[in-house]
């Protein structure tokens, strides 16, 4: 069969019990592949790598490395989730890289969208391709490479960024979810028993909120993107719109404007709201969010994040705007 095709004879996943069949099919398959040796995995939180991960800890257990590359661009407590779920309760071979100061310090000064991108990429790979060299016997490199992500680029998963290693880092590839969608990955995790915030969570961008702290990256400026959206995601959960959005998320420009605070002019920065729903990504809508559900979040925004003073709610559907601001 080409590798590239899923099988048309594979039944889609959609429920728990469907899922298990293909869990043990993929347990057996990678015991086999992987036999005795080891195989390292970057762990980045998402729904994919983390699927993977809880796979091959079922299957082969400390044979697995796996690497969380914490680049201070995570949204609020993410980090914190990977090192409890997979750490403290998989009870894992996790290493927890603080790359922080290392990213930020190369982003700073820079505003240009494309360069924040390529910086953070390229930087990923160093500090993984780093890991990788302390360890030995490493001979298979796992990722979580989906059915879609075969269609649109190819084997490699480019965009997770460990796929720019070096040549002299010949790992074999190990992929148990590459004929998978999406949905398909989120229902394999739900059954492997990963918490819902993990299998559930939104897309989020390889630059993590890199992209959303608009322009050159400050690290006051990045903290109210964190915070601000904290407080977005809370208060879509308690108001019943966590399932029924597709993507929601705060942005935070390089500018401010003149407010007033207990009875002062204040100089702070805006917080922009973006809420849309989309099937595909190619193009996508603006969520009717009822008013008084944003005149909370905005009274909250403004009195618990620093530097805020104004929250903005983006109207504008792709096209002519993308989902992401940068």
């Amino acid at each position: 069969m080409d590798g590239n095709k899923r099988p048309a004879t594979m039944e889609r996943i959609t429920t728990e019990a469907l899922a298990r069949p293909f869990i043990e099919r993929q347990l057996t398959a990678l015991r086999e592949q992987i036999g005795g040796k080891s195989v390292l995995l970057a762990l980045s939180g998402g729904v994919d790598s983390s699927v993977v991960a809880a796979l091959l800890v079922k299957a082969v257990g400390k044979q697995l490395v796996c690497v969380h590359v914490n680049h201070g661009l995570m949204r609020r407590s993410e980090s914190e989730q990977v090192v409890e779920v997979f750490g403290n309760q998989l009870k894992a071979n996790l290493v927890y890289v603080d790359a922080v100061d290392r990213f930020l310090d190369k982003l700073a000064g820079v505003s240009e969208p494309e360069r924040k991108r390529k910086i953070i990429g390229v930087e990923f790979i160093r500090v993984f391709e780093e890991e990788a060299r302390k360890l030995d016997g490493i001979e298979f490199l796992a990722q979580g490479t989906i059915y879609p992500d075969i269609l649109e680029s190819g084997p490699v998963k480019a965009h997770h960024n460990v796929g720019g290693l070096p040549e002299d880092l010949k790992f074999e590839l190990v992929e148990p979810v590459k004929l998978l969608f999406k949905d398909e990955v989120r229902v394999v995790g739900t059954a492997l028993g990963l918490p819902d915030g993990m299998v559930n969570r939104q897309p989020f961008p390889g630059p993590g909120l890199g992209v959303r702290c608009l322009g050159a990256i400050t690290r006051d400026r990045l903290e109210a993107v964190r915070a601000s959206d904290a407080i977005l995601r809370e208060e879509f959960a308690k108001n019943g719109l966590e399932g029924k959005v597709w993507q929601y998320f705060t942005v935070v420009p390089d500018f401010k404007s003149t407010g007033v605070r207990d009875g002062k002019r204040s100089f702070d920065w805006p917080v922009i709201i973006r809420a849309v729903n989309t099937r595909d990504a190619m193009s996508a809508t603006v969520e009717d969010i009822p008013f008084a559900v944003l005149q909370h979040i905005t009274a909250r925004i403004t009195a618990e994040v620093p530097g805020v003073n104004r929250v903005l709610y983006d109207l504008t559907p792709k096209p002519t705007g993308t989902i992401e601001w940068e």
